[in-house]
């Protein structure tokens, strides 16, 4: 039995590792794979030849000097019996001991591949310590292999030395009682026992003297690195410990011409006693009495050194500070200045609106959005927009009951289809995104892409796709309205996945996921292909493991496909004197804690980061590419050594790929976390610790523990800008202080590129608003508190805001969801704009979003647009126009009727209201045209066509709205419902 489970697990384990061996070797990155795997291997078979062979020589010199004849000592006859037990299987125990042991040290060894790699390709960084003179490289890439090998030797020496103990012992090479004038150990057992004792002394030796260097990453309470203690009582201490053990190692070894133990104890009873006084002891006392009464001058040098090398392992040397006397009265006109940051405000909040386009997109159950949607910026008629994306996935889930089933699930339904895009700053007048992406087939501001979602955050485990020419398509592509069938269906031609053409590699992946499905069924054929480890986060993950993923992958339609981003990084715990910072907890914030879609960057604690690489994977082959973002890391420089080929050059990102780059989320969490306290570049004022912030919690998170909020994407102007720059930002308060006023506010250029492919100067340049210690600008908490208890009137409403949110919330019909809390530096002070949605209850009910509330000071306003509000706000005229006011609005019957995306007739930007006779004669005409020509290719199932069709159809309709601002005129003969639309989407009927 035990031999068929272990035949078995063989099969299973080498039915894993060739259908791994196919995946990389599909993606391109076999080296990857074979270079991992080499080094583990070798790894694993050095330490567990070296252990056991060592392992094995202590027993074995052991029991080969054992005494002829054992002693006559009651001991001794006591030991008879158990020579007797072990004698018969002696030679299975000296082969098994060190064998088993073997295999624990080389599973452990094998596990340090990183390390060792790096160590092999070490880079220069090009800075020096201050305490030693070294380059950091050394503490980066050769302190952790060194500290590897001495505990290896350690290990090693111990267990060799235990099992020659117990020999001699069992054998009477050791006697714990009698013999002559206290000669207890033979010859051949003391020089044995001294010779290894004396290397593990040797090895303790190396152990203390590259402590001395570890001491630069030791963590206080108040820095990471040396201070006046360690460096002036610690660090001589491990070099007189160094050369205590070297004596002390001599000592043991003299022991073979001296005979007699008595030195080597009185040497380590001496090395534990300078261990404990000048280790222990001793700097404690310098603390007490030398450092204690003085500590802010004789730690300051050292505080200084932290503060330098924390803002150079974090990349936040060149901050432009500013400080930042924030007005708080509102006055009319006060945004005048700011006419071109106003109308780049997102009120549309991505983590709320997912049910909205659910509702509104999903067009069948089997269709899903993530559950916090993404912000990017795509140009729309000209003009560059804030955008809030998703893509429509699979969801099997929503597939009935009756219908799921192993074919169904594996090789029918298969991927999902098409991106939805609304724009950030409007919103219709019924409170839904406004689209300029939308529908299945697409239509929209977009152009023609790969629409296929194959390879996505919501994935199923594996699809088996393809087949032959010869035979009909299988896989559900979309549902169709109207149609016989209702839907269209597909055959995957795309060059992804694993061909499964032979039965070896069908039998594999059957014993790979345990489903026999896999090789018996007539869907699974010559042409097929699968498609697992389809997260786009797994794929990269898999082919660069030395890197840590943000959290947060985002679409963008790229060169024709959709192209999943996603933020490499690489990082260390290594950096001398750089502040420690727990990873899993400085990147957790109310977005990561609210959405499944959004992952942790992981664990572990790290004192330098870099956004080194920027990696893609395509929604519809699953191909992966890595560019080397940050070329002068050390750490990029050093794996892309290792990987040789695997990491593409800067220059090998395209125009249309470098646009949608942005600066990461995961990297800015860290960084804000650090600048909290690191802010504070003097060391004198770092000791004190009087001017340190904390990252504001969300206040629109219910609950005692509130997450940080997180960082926001948003096109904002700073102080020193002369026009808005797609940032992500975030707020500070008082660290430990009641009072939660708004103390800072720091936006990052988040913009990489344009569509020319040059990386744009000024990103990732930080800018750092600092607000006078005593401000009586509102924190982010405040201002929520306000909206609580607000008796602000709006015009729009002719009710108080709290009357209008208790109206809401004191209600089984509906709920209030608060949207994102954003902050703009403008007018100069600082403006709140935080949307307020209202959800109705019920299974199809979605959050449709009701008003916008501003505040800047101490005043707050509120309306049903962003104009309104802010017109409120600064006395009946802002001075800049946001730009929704002709999408939303109280309805009336007097409004005009609204376009296909939802907006008002009205543009809302003072038109007369004449009509171009003209020019409106025109458009009726071409939306005529593009009618019929609609209906003739929906007759032929031409969906192309009609998608052309309807592209011409809607710009038709703008031009005649332009024409006729009334909208009157806009309308042309017959209308059929768009099968593509399902009913659900956002399309308005010519």
């Amino acid at each position: 039995m035990l031999i068929v489970l272990a035949l078995l697990s063989l099969l299973g384990w080498g039915a894993t590792l060739w259908t791994d061996l196919l995946w990389f070797q599909a993606l391109g990155f076999r080296e990857v794979l074979v270079t991992r795997l080499l080094t583990q291997v070798g790894l694993f078979v050095l330490a567990a030849v070296v252990t056991a062979g060592v392992v094995w020589s202590g027993l074995w010199l052991g029991w080969r000097h054992r005494p002829i004849y054992a002693p006559s000592t009651p001991e001794q006859a006591a030991l008879d019996r158990y020579r007797s037990a072990l004698d018969p299987v002696r030679r299975l125990v000296f082969i098994a001991v060190p064998a088993v042991l073997g295999l624990f040290a080389g599973t452990a060894a094998a596990a340090q591949w990183q390390t060792v790699l790096l160590f092999i390709h070490r880079q220069p960084f090009g800075e020096v310590d201050p305490e030693f003179g070294m380059d950091v490289g050394f503490f980066v890439f050769s302190l952790p292999f060194w500290q590897m090998v001495i505990s290896f030797a350690t290990l090693v020496l111990g267990l060799s030395l235990i099992g020659a103990l117990l020999t001699h012992y069992i054998y009477g090479g050791i006697q714990l009682q009698g013999g002559s004038r206290g000669q207890r150990t033979t010859t051949a057992a003391r020089i044995h026992l001294a010779v290894l004792l004396g290397l593990i002394l040797v090895v303790r030796a190396a152990g203390y003297w590259v402590e001395r260097f570890s001491l630069s990453m030791t963590q206080h309470a108040r820095i990471t690195g040396m201070t006046y203690t360690d460096v002036n009582a610690l660090l001589p201490t491990r070099s007189i410990l160094a050369v205590a053990a070297l004596l002390c190692a001599a000592f043991f070894v003299a022991t073979i011409w001296t005979k007699t133990w008595r030195l080597p104890v009185i040497g380590l009873a001496g090395l534990l006693v300078i261990a404990l006084v000048l280790g222990g002891a001793y700097p404690s006392l310098v603390q007490q009495f030398r450092v204690n009464p003085s500590e802010a001058q004789l730690e300051a040098p050292y505080i200084q050194r932290a503060i330098d090398s924390t803002l150079s392992a974090y990349d936040l040397e060149d901050i432009e500070r500013t400080d930042y006397n924030a007005v708080t009265e509102a006055e009319p006109g006060q945004l005048r200045s700011d006419a071109d940051t106003i109308p780049g405000i997102r009120i549309v909040d991505p983590s709320i609106v997912s049910p909205t386009f659910r509702q509104l997109q999903g067009v069948r159950n089997y269709y899903q959005f993530p559950e916090a949607l993404d912000v990017d910026r795509y140009e729309v008629d000209g003009e560059l927009v804030d955008t809030v994306i998703a893509v429509r996935e699979l969801n099997l889930d929503g597939i009935s009951a009756d219908q799921r089933n192993w074919v169904n699930d594996h090789t029918v339904y298969t991927h999902g289809f098409g991106v939805v895009a609304s724009y950030g700053n409007r919103r219709s007048p019924e409170g839904e995104p406004i689209l300029f992406e939308r529908n299945i087939p697409p239509v929209g501001a977009l152009g023609e892409y790969e629409p296929r979602i194959y390879f996505g955050e919501s994935s199923p485990e594996y699809s088996i796709v393809g087949a032959p020419e010869d035979q009909p398509p299988r896989e559900l592509d979309y549902p169709v309205s109207g149609q016989d069938t209702g839907e269209v269906r597909n055959t995957y031609s795309g060059g992804g996945g694993v061909a499964m053409g032979s039965f070896a590699r069908r039998a594999a992946y059957a014993i790979k996921y345990r489903q026999i499905e896999i090789m018996l069924s007539d869907s699974v054929n010559t042409e097929s292909r699968m498609l697992d480890h389809r997260d786009p986060r797994e794929r990269i993950g898999r082919v660069a493991p030395w890197l840590r993923l943000d959290g947060n992958p985002y679409p963008a339609v790229v060169d024709g496909r959709v192209k999943w981003i996603v933020d490499g990084y690489t990082v260390s715990d290594r950096y001398p004197y750089s502040q420690m910072e727990e990873l899993g907890e400085v990147t957790l914030d109310s977005l990561q804690t609210g959405a499944e879609n959004v992952s942790s960057i992981g664990g572990g604690q790290v004192n330098y980061i870099r956004n080194s690489v920027k990696a893609t994977v395509d929604a519809y082959d699953g191909s992966v590419d890595l560019y080397a973002w940050d070329e002068e890391d050390p750490l990029l420089r050093a794996w892309s050594s290792a990987f040789d080929s695997s990491v593409q050059p800067l220059s090998e990102i395209d125009g249309e790929l470098m646009a949608h780059l942005r600066y990461p989320e995961d990297l800015f969490k860290v960084q804000r976390e650090v600048l909290s306290r690191y802010h504070v570049d003097d060391a004198g004022s770092f000791f004190t610790g009087q001017d340190f912030w904390a990252v504001s919690e969300d206040p629109t998170v219910s609950g005692e523990n509130q997450p940080d909020m997180p960082p926001h994407y948003l096109s904002v102007t700073m102080p020193g800008q002369e026009e808005p720059t797609f940032s992500l930002t975030t707020t500070y308060i008082p660290r430990g202080n009641d009072r939660q006023n708004l103390t800072g506010y720091v936006a990052v250029d988040a913009d990489a590129g344009s569509t020319s492919g040059e990386r744009r100067e000024g990103y990732g340049q930080m800018r750092m608003l600092v607000l006078p210690r005593d401000t009586t600008v509102r924190g982010p908490g405040q201002f929520q508190n306000d909206i609580n208890s607000s008796d602000a009137n709006s015009e729009a409403f002719g009710q108080t805001l709290s009357q209008f949110l208790n109206l809401n919330r004191n209600t089984e019909a509906s709920e209030v969801l608060m949207g994102n809390l954003l902050t703009l530096p403008v007018g100069g002070g600082l403006l709140y704009v935080e949307p307020v949605y209202v959800q109705a209850q019920g299974g199809n009910a979605y959050p449709l979003q009701r008003i916008v509330v501003v505040a800047f000071g101490n005043d707050l306003a509120w309306s049903d647009t962003l104009d309104g509000a802010l017109d409120e706000l600064f006395g009946g005229d802002s001075g800049a126009t946001a730009g929704d006011a002709g999408d939303a609005g109280p309805p009336t019957d007097g409004d005009a009727p609204a376009d296909e995306d939802g907006a008002s007739g009205e543009e809302g930007d003072g038109s007369s209201g004449q009509v171009d006779e003209g020019a409106l004669a025109e458009a009726l005409a071409d939306i005529q045209a593009a009618y019929d020509d609609g209906q003739e290719a929906l007759a032929d199932s031409d969906w192309e066509a009609y998608g052309q069709a309807q592209e011409r159809l809607r710009e038709a309709i703008d031009r005649a709205v332009e024409a006729d601002p009334s909208g009157g005129s806009v309308s042309v003969d017959g209308g059929e419902e768009d099968p593509a639309d399902d009913g659900a989407a956002q399309t308005q009927e010519p």
